[in-house]
């Protein structure tokens, strides 16, 4: 069951992306989503490199606490003005609703999503900026640290009516693509309706897209084939998507080692680059 989602913030100006769409699920399955401040440590703010005599460091860490504190209060602010937008209960005692509670954990963000991650049903983060060095650890540790399915959110799109309400399926039979299908059953049941894209060729020992439709049918889910041709997956994958109207792609991530597809590219990472579209992946 989807009731409980996390979504990690930090001063990046994705707070409003990720929030809405964390809160169109959290409407559309009376969960609660869980906001967690990544507050930076003071030290982390002194510059690098720069001998500092006890002074000046003492000095340089009243300011970075001082400047921490006023970051804190600005994007608690934010947040709550956001979740009343966004239709989310500050009540977490009311049952029967979307809520919305706010926690704050000292450390990097993929410190705090390794942790706060393993015991939440859906992890959702911003797409990551590979050319600023903004994200990638993140999801890393979102998936393999908590190793919990992530819903990646693409610059500052806002989700509407239409999101999630058809569901495309990257399909290739392998373990990631079975564990984001497990992963994602409760947003494809609530689906209009369920596409399974499939090209290529399966991996190794892999069920084919009927079997994976006999799967969803004894679960009441309804879902077509469509199939792809390219001589790159992905991005045949994300055009399709396009083509056929999908609000949401439900696909496994990083077949191969994360630091590989990093370095010498790979299907998860070309999708993880070039989506313009909510995505939701699991290891």
């Amino acid at each position: 069951m989807l009731k409980s989602i996390l979504v990690p913030v930090r001063g990046d100006g994705m707070v409003a992306t990720v929030l809405a769409h964390a809160a169109q699920l959290a409407k559309q399955h009376d969960a609660q989503v869980n906001v967690v401040h990544c507050r930076v440590q003071p030290q982390d703010l002194l510059p690098q490199g720069v001998p500092l005599n006890d002074f000046a460091r003492k000095v340089m860490l009243e300011q970075a606490v001082e400047l921490a504190n006023r970051q804190e209060d600005h994007l608690r602010g934010i947040l709550h003005r956001l979740a009343r937008e966004f239709g989310l209960s500050e009540d977490a005692s009311e049952a029967g609703t979307a809520t919305c509670t706010f926690t704050e954990e000292p450390g990097r963000m993929a410190d705090v999503v390794r942790h706060a991650g393993r015991l939440t049903d859906l992890i959702v983060l911003p797409k990551p900026q590979r050319e600023n060095n903004l994200g990638p650890t993140s999801l890393k540790s979102a998936l393999y640290g908590a190793g919990r399915p992530v819903l990646i959110c693409p610059g500052q799109l806002q989700p509407d009516a239409t999101f999630a309400q058809h569901v495309a399926v990257g399909w290739n039979g392998s373990l990631p693509a079975a564990r984001a299908v497990a992963s994602s059953l409760d947003i494809v049941h609530a689906a209009k309706r369920v596409s399974i894209l499939t090209g290529g060729k399966l991996q190794p020992h892999g069920p084919t897209a009927e079997e994976l439709v006999a799967y969803y049918a004894i679960r009441g889910i309804t879902a077509e084939i469509v199939h792809f041709d390219g001589k790159d997956p992905a991005t045949a994958l994300l055009a399709t998507c396009k083509s056929i109207g999908a609000s949401l792609l439900v696909t496994g991530a990083y077949s191969h080692s994360h630091e590989t597809e990093m370095l010498f590219g790979g299907n998860t990472q070309r999708i993880v680059d070039d989506t313009e579209m909510p995505v939701l992946m699991a290891h």
